[in-house]
């Protein structure tokens, strides 16, 4: 961790503000885009629907990806990180929540397509209810597992922003990856793609999905296989042999997918977007009626 005023081992002054920048974009982009989404699927009744409850779930997780980002941005650009070890603590537990979160609301909404376009049945609110639920319960007990030894919490390279401590080469922290990285990407990626080359499949002859078919487990592999190679790695064999810069690359990577999501799952819709129409339609005639 960088002190109060130095600068962290491997980074000069640039760099360090070119980072801090680049979280801070990706950070209230994100936010942005989300929260607009989240606030279009309240204005807009058309929208409350099982299906469209998985993709608000998304929001909900990529906008905890996107606020994570901001403290990261804020220390960043602070050069130090001020909240502590508790604070790293916390900070790592939340944005690995919303991170496994993320991951596997995309399989939930990959499934769920399939489940709509392969059997011509409407998703159950109870079906998408229970699978909202084990999600998050799922991924927060993932993330509690480093608070309670199976893993650790630490600073990442920049010394600013806290993760997955990779640095810990031992059985402990191997055990645990390799157990979460199956449950957590793996899996959620297998049922991703097999969802959607069903899909394909199912529809080749009567006609294409009104979705994109190729670009979530795109999203998936882009956004968070150089974490995964980057973990992958550090089990292996020892990780100070990669730059520190290098090792910034991945989560700066993974950052980006709340935005690339919001374009994919929320922009790309034409309901959506009539719901984000409607919801700036509603507050510019409110801000008519006050004047």
């Amino acid at each position: 961790m960088a002190e109060s005023g130095s600068l962290p081992t491997g980074f000069g002054e640039m760099e360090v503000l070119a980072v801090g920048m680049v979280l801070l974009v990706e950070a209230l982009a994100g936010l942005s885009l989300n929260s607009l989404t989240i606030l279009s699927f309240c204005k807009n009744p058309e929208l409350r629907t099982p299906s469209h409850l998985l993709v608000l779930s998304l929001a909900l997780a990529d906008s905890g990806i996107s606020l994570n980002a901001l403290i990261a941005a804020i220390s960043s650009l602070l050069r130090r990180w001020p909240y502590g070890s508790d604070g790293c603590q916390a900070h790592g537990f939340q944005g690995f929540a919303a991170a496994l979160a993320s991951i596997c609301n995309s399989a939930a909404i990959a499934w769920g397509r399939y489940h709509h376009y392969c059997t011509r049945s409407r998703l159950a609110w109870d079906t998408a209810v229970s699978l909202v639920l084990f999600v998050w319960l799922s991924s927060a007990f993932w993330a509690a597992l480093p608070l309670l030894g199976w893993g650790h919490y630490g600073y990442e390279p920049l010394g600013t922003c806290c993760t997955l401590d990779y640095s810990r080469r031992d059985r402990n922290f191997t055990s645990f990856l390799f157990t979460m990285a199956f449950f957590n990407f793996l899996l959620p990626l297998f049922i991703t793609l097999i969802s959607y080359r069903l899909m394909e499949e199912k529809l080749g002859k009567t006609g294409h999905p009104q979705v994109n078919t190729t670009l979530p487990a795109r999203i998936l592999l882009l956004g968070w296989g150089p974490y995964a190679l980057l973990y992958l790695y550090a089990a292996i064999t020892d990780v100070t042999l990669i730059s520190s810069k290098l090792q910034m690359v991945p989560p700066l990577m993974a950052k980006m997918v709340p935005i690339v999501n919001a374009v994919n799952y929320f922009l790309g819709s034409d309901m959506v977007h009539r719901g984000i129409w409607q919801c700036l339609s509603s507050q510019r005639s409110e801000r008519d009626r006050a004047h």
